[in-house]
């Protein structure tokens, strides 16, 4: 159901007000309380934005350095503005809800130099009331046809020095990093998201949205302020964006939110973005997996051909009866295909998308699990060869699709695509689009590792499921410092959560290392659980190796869980201490919850008001047991069923490093 308004009106500034020293406009949210002025001051654009009487972003200069030292950011008058509202509610074919709210109000600022080339550049604010999106549109205009960006200077200048939550650009690859809190003068380049608490009743979150054809965005403090200035990441040869007028960027997005609950809850980017360009969504299907890939952690087995060759037909088929057994809709095998052999991580040209290992009948397996009815998620790793891989996208795509393989794991290890390009790059941009939109064309989802960060364009191309750019459950496997601190968790939906659905691939059941004593799991097995809630994916995998699953009560929790919801609500939150989670499953009246915390035990109350009034439930409560606690015991886990409505409040006990998960019904 769409309801749609809209209403333009242009006012034509008079050339008096555009010599002027300086030029004011505003738009407001919907709601009032969001405003955003902008205009020139002395030849340069800038913007601001406040929320009621409090300044969010103070005066903020806007534009570009183009190639030769062109700059682009001065000697600008206003030609003229455009307003525009605009409403509906759009239905998401998967998601953390079913349809999404996107109304705003929206300014397009047509500004040319007022001398020399007097070229043209359009700033086209959205204000939303959960915060505010902005981009440049560079007309078809004839002094300017084909050009470099060099620098993008596009600035936040922020009140005060607030707190945020940031991972390294230059010392992180892949964006798995663990974040760190501290001021944001202190901070060095960062990537987005970065989240920002400014004080208790005000948090922010920069990003971008619809990163199409350009370079990712970084942030870095201009030194001695609380302003942060664009950093886009480059070419190999230094260039950022090589463009072609008509021409666009991506979204600058600003999330305001009263708590952070609400961070989570913000829909802004994907509002962003385009409506779907798959008309038909009826093949893509969210669901829960499980994968041959943690034995792979542990030594059990193997990537490459040998004795302990992880993928198998035999070891397929084993995985496959146990996904039909307990209800899981598809396995992951990893390692099938020619190319993992010797150092791929080095050198990713040998592998073959198409010819799978001796020992491996693709074909049988595939045909096994149909009979079953559990599909087979194919897995590209490509070592970061992005052009080996791209030459055999259609023959490999078009082998998956005859087979019934609808979702394929891609992976980029390596720091440099092709040995020379950041994955964040317009390089690496151009690629990771070019093979979602190949997929859509077979009808194949895409679970992108190593990727870009993502940036809402799963709503343009629903067949993009979900991302890894995170440091996941994996590092507690191998990873030389440990593994994941508890806080880690309690994190990343606040930051990294932010641009979208993670990889996490959290239901590691068996703490114990035989490779790396020293490195496990730093959860209770309640927490696990909960984490199937906590963080969002659409296809999400159960971690273990399936052993470790038979004969555990709490294995029920992970196989009743969905991975798609009608709603999400945010009970309690605290950035980097815990978080409850209450989501409704799209498919029935049922909700579950997942409740987790840091290193600290703690005692939290959840109100059930979410629940349908009159009607009665039952909760199903796997909480963390007697004596549990991520560091000496972390298996107890006390499985509790109680009557519920929506009058109940529970009072939860969280132990050092755990969680709850609970599993409520409608009667």
């Amino acid at each position: 159901m769409r309801n749609i308004y809209c209403v333009v009106c242009t006012f034509f500034l008079l050339a008096f007000f555009s010599c002027t020293r300086e030029y004011r406009t505003t738009v407001t949210s919907p709601d009032g309380k969001i405003k955003v002025e902008t205009g020139i001051e002395e030849g340069k654009p800038f913007y601001k934005i406040e929320k009621g009487d409090k300044k969010i972003i103070e005066k903020s200069f806007l534009g570009f350095i183009l190639k030769g030292n062109d700059a682009f950011n001065k000697d600008f008058i206003i030609k003229n503005t455009e307003f525009k509202s605009f409403s509906e509610k759009w239905t998401q074919p998967w998601g953390e809800e079913t349809t999404v709210d996107n109304t705003y109000n929206e300014m397009t600022l047509r500004i040319a130099e007022k001398s020399g080339k007097k070229r043209e550049l359009s700033i086209v604010f959205r204000v939303f009331n959960d915060g505010v999106g902005f981009r440049y549109v560079f007309p078809k205009q004839p002094n300017l046809n084909d050009f470099t960006i060099m620098d993008e200077v596009t600035e936040f200048a922020l009140v005060g020095n607030p707190q945020t939550w940031s991972i390294p650009t230059n010392h992180t690859n892949y964006f798995e990093h663990l974040y760190k809190k501290a001021p944001v003068t202190s901070l060095d380049t960062v990537c987005t998201p970065l989240t920002m608490q400014v004080n208790d009743s005000l948090y922010l979150a920069i990003h971008e949205a619809n990163l199409t054809d350009y370079a990712g965005l970084n942030l870095t403090p201009k030194q001695g302020s609380s302003t942060l200035k664009a950093d886009l990441t480059p070419w190999s040869t230094g260039e950022k964006v090589f463009a072609k007028t008509p021409f666009q960027t991506p979204w600058r997005t600003i999330i305001i939110a009263r708590n952070p609950g609400d961070l989570m809850l913000s829909r802004l980017m994907l509002n962003l973005n385009e409506p779907s360009k798959i008309t038909d969504t009826s093949w893509i299907q969210p669901g829960r997996y499980i994968g041959i890939w943690w034995g792979m952690h542990m030594e059990a087995y193997t990537w490459k051909q040998g004795p302990k060759h992880g993928a198998t037909t035999a070891n397929a088929m084993r995985y496959i009866d146990f996904a039909a057994k307990h209800g899981f809709s598809g396995v992951l095998v990893e390692g099938w295909n020619y190319g993992w052999d010797g150092d791929w991580s080095k050198d990713g040209t040998h592998f073959n998308f198409t010819k799978a290992y001796p020992d491996y009948d693709l074909a049988k397996v595939t045909e096994y699990a149909a009979k079953n009815h559990v599909k087979i998620i194919g897995h590209n790793e490509t070592g970061g060869a992005t052009k080996n891989y791209e030459a055999q996208l259609d023959s490999a795509f078009a082998l998956y699709s005859k087979l019934g393989i609808s979702c394929v794991k891609t992976g980029y290890v390596n720091p440099l695509l092709d040995h020379k390009e950041q994955h964040a790059s317009q390089y690496g941009v151009r690629h990771y689009r070019k093979v979602i939109e190949t997929a859509a064309r077979y009808k194949i989802m895409i679970d992108n590792h190593e990727p870009m960060m993502p940036t809402g364009l799963q709503r343009t191309y629903p067949n993009l499921m979900s991302q890894e750019g995170v440091r996941g459950q994996e590092y507690d496997a191998w990873s030389p410092d440990g593994g994941n601190p508890p806080e880690h968790t309690t994190i990343i939906p606040f930051t990294r959560g932010l641009a979208g659905p993670m990889d996490f691939t959290p239901g590691t059941f068996k703490f114990e290392n035989p490779v790396l004593p020293k490195t496990h799991v730093h959860t209770t097995l309640a927490k696990q659980l909960a984490l199937a809630v906590v963080l969002f994916s659409p296809l999400q995998m159960a971690s273990d190796m399936i052993e470790n699953y038979e004969g555990n009560p709490a294995f029920e929790f992970i196989t009743s869980c969905p991975t798609n919801w009608a709603k999400t609500v945010i009970p309690e939150a605290a950035i980097g201490d815990y978080l409850l989670v209450a989501r409704k499953d799209r498919k029935s009246n049922n909700w579950f919850v997942g409740g987790i915390t840091d290193e600290n035990a703690r005692k939290l109350s959840l109100s059930l008001s979410f629940l349908d009034k009159d009607k009665k439930y039952k909760a199903k409560l796997y909480r963390d047991g007697k004596g549990a606690d991520y560091k000496t015991n972390p298996y107890p886990v006390d499985i509790e069923e109680i009557e519920v409505s929506s009058s109940s409040t529970l009072q939860l006990n969280l132990a050092p490093g755990g969680g709850i998960a609970i599993a409520i019904t409608r009667e």
